[in-house]
């Protein structure tokens, strides 16, 4: 399924559902974040997705970032609540979500990156070197978010 992101866009579409999505903001020991290609726009990005009935949202990490990448971690902070209603997802089947994600700060335990269905690129990236790459302004915010020291949790 596609996406359109919209963010600060007065033609976007007005939201028709909200739902609890995870991110994950995990760095090796180098300092190096783990970022996906997205199959679904093409974008570059941190690993998550959707909450599931029946699990935490510790859960939910650790099962998002395994299931996009390969690698096994473990949630330990939460870095910031992204709620902003000007940030809108229309997928191709007619929802159209408000964002709402809990993004986590998180360690690699395990695993080897490889690619997903919804992970066309798996790869370690010098914080330095995201400039380079196609990432989404929201998904920016919570790099920078992650990355500072303050140790408060954002939110929108």
């Amino acid at each position: 399924m596609s996406r359109t992101d919209y963010f600060h866009d007065p033609a976007a579409p007005a939201p028709n559902s909200i739902k609890v999505a995870v991110s994950a903001l995990v760095q090796d020991e180098h300092g190096r974040i783990l970022m996906i290609r997205r199959t679904d726009n093409d974008k570059y990005s941190i690993p998550g997705g959707g909450l599931e009935a029946g699990e935490t949202v510790a859960q939910a990490v650790a099962r998002e970032v395994m299931e996009e990448t390969g690698i096994e971690v473990d949630a330990t902070e939460l870095i910031g609540v992204f709620s902003n209603p000007d940030h809108v997802i229309a997928y191709d089947d007619g929802e159209v979500r408000q964002e709402f994600s809990l993004c986590f700060r998180a360690n690699p335990i395990g695993g080897a990156p490889r690619t997903s269905s919804e992970s066309k690129e798996v790869r370690w990236v010098e914080p330095a070197a995201l400039g380079e790459l196609d990432v989404h302004p929201s998904i920016r915010l919570r790099i920078s978010k992650g990355l500072e020291a303050s140790g408060d949790p954002y939110f929108t």
